[in-house]
């Protein structure tokens, strides 16, 4: 099996990208949103961008078999079971009344 070589300037880009994505972030925690939730979602796209280039480049996951890339999509299927079931509980703790009256 031959593996790919990906060359220094991709890493440096990379790095750059992930370096850039960074300064964004810490630059978005500064805005006062309207919302609190823009800023979340500001966030957490950032996050994902930067785990995906992560994942891609320096896990070599991009020139890898379709196996890996299988099993790194099965892992990701499970991490969103398991935030769908636990966000379904934490969504509807309130719709029960609490014993004594709270």
């Amino acid at each position: 099996m031959s593996e790919h070589i990906v060359s220094r300037k991709i890493y440096f880009l990379i790095f750059g990208a992930l370096m850039a994505l960074t300064a964004i972030t810490v630059f978005a925690a500064q805005i006062d949103y309207p919302n609190e939730a823009i800023g979340t979602v500001i966030a957490l796209a950032i996050a994902v961008t930067k785990a995906v280039l992560v994942v891609l480049y320096f896990m070599h996951v991009r020139y890898s078999s379709r196996l890996t890339w299988v099993v790194i999509a099965s892992g990701f299927l499970w991490l969103a079971i398991m935030i769908g079931l636990t966000m379904s509980d934490y969504l509807t703790r309130g719709w029960s009344a609490l014993p004594g009256g709270r």
